[in-house]
């Protein structure tokens, strides 16, 4: 899960201040509070026996579960299906009472995108920065558990987690048994101790069977701009976030035509799950959201995590997927401005079977796309790839006859 960078302290100095923090008879409240930071920090490391682990404080701790899609595991060996509910469950655990000092970063992204000198200083847009910015400054918490209330039973299904790693971050398998729920059917668990509706999350269960979709957010469905760094920062942080459009509609009609199981697939780091969670919400199919294991401290970092090794990720994120839905016919639309054509095609070279089409949006709004959108970098992508199963585009209604053809799969069946 997330690699959230901490204060850049040697093994050494750590130990210094949890043995100085541990030894003082009184020591000030703040070297205190650090101490028990890195005790917290450095028990991580023993796993899910961690006798250090604590639960979770409402009153100190904010949580996020992040929306997830539950399968019935598949044994590709005997092609057997459980009938088990398994899901993997993440949640984030955070300080409530972390870093406040948002302004100077807050200033320095204004500075960076010339908020002052183009708009006259946009107080909403400065409160977006505010609210954006929070969560990469925000003090993980590890070594914490948390209980998980699924309402697929009553009483509820109750299931530990944690406890939290290095970076503050819960990733576990749930196993909810055999339950009577139908494919497509959503629930809400929720934490326990934490109110009834404060920390919840949407399970929604996807049978083995049918479509998936795995889709692209930044500039595939997002304007994001992500070749030009100025770009990549007003986007993320000042701007109301734009839908590409036509792709709204488009993903309604996949929708409607397939009713597929979504997986939203972006390089963005993790502390953007709140602002691309609330942007598919208000645009986009309901789905799950799987972003980076990457945090950054600089803006440097932030556009890293857009650019870095981006195929290697998604190929990789994809493979879990696969091992979640291994028999689901597999639609993947992306953008040209990074990877994705190469990622897609490699994971059709690994599973032709699974991957039945894959969109490519030609980007054409941003700066220095001429040689990523030759036709000669299509073809070298997918020169192993049939020609009937990609597809490249600019604008979404040509898409639509291409989509249609793959309804006829349904029919043949």
């Amino acid at each position: 899960m997330p690699h959230h960078k901490q204060d850049e302290l040697s093994v050494a100095d750590a130990r210094k201040e949890v043995h100085e923090a541990s030894t003082s008879a009184s020591p000030p409240p703040a070297q205190e509070k650090r101490g028990l930071a890195l005790i917290n920090f450095f028990s991580s490391f023993l796993g899910p026996k961690n006798p250090l682990a604590h639960p979770a404080d409402p009153r100190k701790h904010t949580v996020w579960l992040l929306n997830n899609t539950a399968y019935q595991p598949v044994n590709e060996e005997t092609d057997e299906i459980q009938l088990c509910w398994h899901a993997e469950v993440v949640a984030c655990i955070f300080e409530t009472e972390g870093r406040k000092d948002v302004g100077n970063l807050v200033a320095a992204i204004a500075d960076y995108i010339g908020l002052d000198g183009e708009l006259g200083g946009d107080d909403e847009a400065r409160q977006r920065i505010t609210e954006r910015v929070q969560p990469f400054l925000n003090q993980v918490s590890p070594a914490r558990t948390v209980t998980l209330q699924v309402p697929i039973s009553r009483p509820a299904q109750s299931h530990g987690l944690g406890p939290s790693d290095r970076n503050g971050i819960v990733s576990q398998t749930v196993d909810m048994g055999r339950v009577g729920i139908y494919d497509g059917e959503v629930l809400r668990p929720r934490l326990q101790h934490f109110g009834d509706e404060a920390v919840s999350m949407s399970t929604t269960f996807a049978a083995p069977e049918g479509w998936l979709v795995v889709s692209d957010i930044d500039d595939t469905i997002k304007h994001t701009k992500t070749l030009d760094p100025t770009g990549v920062i007003r986007t993320t942080f000042a701007d109301i976030p734009a839908p590409i459009s036509g792709m709204p509609e488009l993903y309604r009609y996949i929708h409607a035509e397939f009713c597929p199981a979504w997986f939203y697939l972006s390089a963005s780091p993790y502390n953007l799950y709140p602002f691309l969670h609330d942007f598919l919400d208000e645009h986009y199919c309901p789905g799950t959201l799987v972003l980076r294991d990457y945090s950054w401290m600089d803006i440097t970092g932030l556009i890293k995590s857009f650019t870095e090794k981006t195929q290697e990720y998604k190929v990789d994120r994809m493979e879990k997927i696969r091992r979640w839905f291994p028999r689901r016919r597999v639609l993947c639309i992306g953008d040209s401005t990074q990877k994705d054509p190469e990622a897609y095609a490699e994971m059709y070279s690994r599973y032709p079977d699974w991957i039945h089409a894959i969109i490519i949006r030609k980007v054409t709004d941003v700066a220095h796309m001429e040689e990523k959108n030759e036709p000669e970098r299509f073809e070298k992508a997918f020169e192993y790839v049939p020609s009937h199963i990609w597809t490249v585009f600019e604008d979404p209604e040509e898409l639509y006859d291409f989509v249609d053809g793959l309804g006829m799969e349904d029919q043949a069946l």
